[in-house]
């Protein structure tokens, strides 16, 4: 049975344009039992917390890409809109639970390549950033780059999570736009790059045909292997030709790997090497020995794929550090959730503008 709704007398509502605030008389209507109102107006014109679609954009795409304080000055210098923090934040908050709300149903198209799409890499690293209750808490992020057949990436798919305990939602999140890419690129290949942390791999080894230990994290614990080679104070010359050297044949040499794994093991018979200079050569023994199977360097150079996973890298400066992690700031749970939410979609080609369309087309039922 359809809920009847009468009009009640026409009210003045104040809205928030880009230009200014606007005084309108709209009808308002409720059912006679009371309850939620409805508001004709408000939904065809679709407005957000009391802001117009445009003005909508203009504060959540600030807030996800400065501090509130920032985002006030650049509106009150740059346009003539002085507004509160808690109506910035209101208004961004709003978005992102659209945004989150409408994640399962709304697809977000991919670019029109030139180039046929040979290789997804899927990588995923983590980065800390400063909670209002527990301190400094992991956050997550994961990409998916799509590259042609020469290697150049085309595009690159970011998914960002707040802290929480055994990443289970990261993965979720993650694990729906691969499925997304496969069911667009099935006969691509797909690449798995991570750090050493164990449980990257179950993770993507599900969803790679290959995986691979991202070559610069390599290349830190061969830097301090070099203190075993050349472990004189006069030996820094030594030290770095050996380096460079080492990181060359991991590029080109298929056998490369081994021959330097078991390199290190030889540096363990030298009695001379401090306490930290034996411990870093240890810690590299072992990350090597777990790591051999993942170092396939010569071969990805020789065909053009990625070795590194700089992307994420990346990521996790755009995405958590410039934002989260400015001076005195502290954050819950809530908060970042928004604000991860917004930047995902300015930082992921071509999916802000998407989300508009959408808005446009279909409203913002889920606030109302």
């Amino acid at each position: 049975m359809k809920k009847k709704y009468s009009a009640k007398t026409k009210e003045n509502k104040e809205y928030q344009t880009p230009y200014g605030a606007v005084c309108v008389k709209r009808y308002v209507y409720q059912g006679s039992s009371g309850g939620r109102i409805y508001v004709p107006l408000e939904m065809s014109a679709r407005i957000i917390h009391g802001a117009t679609p445009k003005f909508a954009k203009m504060l959540s795409y600030k807030y996800a890409s400065m501090s509130a304080k920032d985002a006030l000055d650049d509106l009150l210098m740059n346009h003539g809109r002085a507004i509160s923090k808690k109506y910035l934040q209101g208004v961004s908050e709003l978005i992102g639970a659209v945004v989150e709300n409408k994640e399962a149903k709304w697809e977000y198209a991919l670019p029109q390549f030139d180039a046929a799409i040979a290789t997804v890499t899927i990588s995923m690293d983590g980065a800390m950033l400063p909670t209002c209750d527990e301190g400094w808490r992991e956050s997550m992020v994961g990409t998916v780059s799509l590259l042609d057949e020469a290697g150049e990436r085309r595009h690159t798919i970011y998914v960002g999570e707040p802290p929480e305990y055994g990443k289970l939602n990261f993965m979720n999140r993650l694990e729906k736009e691969i499925e997304k890419i496969n069911v667009r690129y099935p006969n691509a290949e797909y690449i798995g790059i991570a750090d050493g942390a164990r449980n990257n791999w179950p993770f993507l080894e599900k969803h790679t045909d290959k995986q691979l230990l991202d070559f610069y994290h390599v290349t830190e614990y061969l830097s301090k292997c070099s203190y075993a080679a050349f472990p004189q104070k006069t030996g820094k010359p030594e030290r770095a030709q050996w380096l460079n050297e080492r990181c060359h044949e991991l590029k080109h040499d298929k056998d490369a790997p081994q021959d330097i794994f078991n390199e290190l093991k030889k540096f363990k018979r030298k009695r001379k090497l401090s306490e930290e200079i034996r411990a870093d050569l240890l810690a590299a023994i072992t990350y090597f020995e777990n790591n051999l199977h993942r170092m396939n360097y010569a071969e990805h150079t020789q065909n053009n794929l990625p070795i590194g996973s700089g992307i994420t890298e990346a990521a996790c400066k755009t995405l958590i550090k410039q934002r989260f992690c400015r001076s005195g700031m502290r954050w819950k749970n809530g908060g970042i959730k928004t604000v991860l939410r917004l930047r995902e979609l300015t930082q992921t080609d071509g999916r802000w503008p998407q989300l508009w369309q959408k808005i446009n087309q279909y409203g913002v039922p889920s606030i109302h």
